[in-house]
């Protein structure tokens, strides 16, 4: 009611959010992760069940912080044009933010791999690691996550067309093959011969591939979400922002994976 009242009296077209306790609440929850997840690796007593309750509670936060926005979006009008424009550099701004979270792994890899060090033998990949093949699975995966891109790309011009079936067929479909790719990147992973302490070998691919599948697993959350909300009516062809930024996300995520498919999968391990 009170934002009702204050959007009849609103003379411009941005939205000045009321104050949240969210984001005070995120903070302590990514606090309370990073110190749990020091805990675990240390191995300390019930440092595992302190990381799974502090990840629960900060997905909790994020399920209750983005609610809030949608109804913001859906219900109460506050995502006008101007505001919808604002929350795209926002998350173009962290797409490269996260361009550069994955550099960082890229760089470790190729660092060591391009110059190998005594240490390791001289040589890449490291005596006695069997690196996977990056013609089957690998393979696979990449199709897999090319098509999801396809699919996805196809949904958002079935929003623009508002043409309702096949937003829900390509979404629904873009959905499975993420869920496909998570489920064969997990099977590649119980059949490696190698693991995340097998030297710098394991390290920066595990890191690389395990973040990168942490982003896809991300990524299907959200466009589990769009759905739900598309049945919901919440998302039309005049504003589906949420459903753009994930589609933006979902090819971001695509282009890393080529990136980890060429230089990883294929050079590192020839």
């Amino acid at each position: 009611m009170i934002s009702t009242i204050k959007k009849l009296h609103q003379k411009h077209p941005f939205h000045l959010v009321d104050p949240s306790p969210w984001p005070f609440f995120a903070s302590l929850a990514a606090f309370a992760c990073t110190i749990s997840a020091i805990l675990y690796f240390h191995l300390v007593v019930f440092g595992r069940i302190l990381l799974i309750v502090s990840f629960l509670f900060l997905f909790l936060i994020m399920f209750v912080w983005w609610r809030d926005v949608s109804r913001e979006a859906s219900y109460e009008g506050h995502h006008t044009g101007l505001v919808q424009q604002g929350l795209r550099y926002g998350v173009l701004l962290f797409i490269i933010s996260e361009i550069f979270f994955f550099v960082a792994f890229f760089w470790a890899f190729f660092h060591n791999s391009i110059s190998p060090s005594i240490e390791i033998g001289s040589i890449w990949p490291p005596k006695g690691i069997y690196v996977l093949n990056p013609w089957q699975i690998p393979l696979l995966n990449t199709l897999i996550l090319l098509l999801s891109g396809c699919t996805v790309t196809w949904c958002h011009h079935a929003f623009i067309s508002n043409l309702r079936n096949q937003v829900i067929w390509s979404l629904s479909l873009t959905i499975m093959l993420a869920l496909l790719f998570t489920l064969l990147q997990g099977y590649e992973y119980k059949t490696a011969d190698f693991c995340l302490s097998d030297g710098i070998y394991g390290s920066t691919f595990y890191l690389a591939t395990g973040f990168h599948g942490f982003h896809v697993l991300i990524g299907t959350i959200s466009l589990i979400i769009c759905l739900s909300r598309f049945f919901n009516f919440q998302l039309t062809q005049q504003h589906h922002f949420g459903f753009e930024s994930s589609a933006w996300y979902w090819h971001f995520v695509d282009v890393v994976w080529l990136f980890l498919f060429v230089s990883i999968y294929w050079w590192g391990g020839t």
